[in-house]
């Protein structure tokens, strides 16, 4: 077994000093990457939730005030615009809101947006749901 004197290690610790303070500061920012990442995934899952709840919760209300008016009325047209309103009321009722994991979203989301503008079709009115949420901010109480 050889002898090392104490004046090899301190050179060896200050010739891997580089790589030493190499490795820490990749590791401390890895972590610092990471939390931040996760925290700005979260805040984006936030905001394209809520737009994408805001979209569906119109077209359901929507989709009932029509029905509500609809549903009295007995000719043709009617009974055809009643029966496309409750599909999509049926549409939107299966759609899986606490399933963060859901795989096939996107889908089912035009799905529902296709069955909206097929009723706005029948009902002869705008299908662009933006159009709804900026003609009401002009208004005041």
């Amino acid at each position: 077994m050889a002898f090392k004197s104490n004046s090899d290690d301190l050179f060896d610790s200050i010739i891997m000093a580089d790589n030493r303070f190499h490795v820490e500061g990749y590791q401390e920012g890895f972590e610092e990457g990471t939390r931040q990442g996760t925290f700005e995934g979260r805040n984006h899952g936030r905001l394209h939730g809520a737009k994408l709840s805001a979209e569906v919760s119109f077209y359901y209300g929507f989709a009932l005030a029509w029905k509500c008016l609809l549903q009295n009325n007995s000719d043709v047209k009617s009974r055809k615009r009643l029966k496309a309103m409750e599909s999509l009321i049926g549409v939107i009722q299966k759609f899986p809101y606490e399933d963060p994991h859901y795989e096939k979203l996107q889908e089912d989301m035009e799905r529902v947006r296709a069955k909206f503008r097929q009723v706005c079709s029948l009902l002869n009115v705008a299908t662009d749901f933006r159009e709804y949420l900026s003609g009401s901010s002009g208004m005041s109480f």
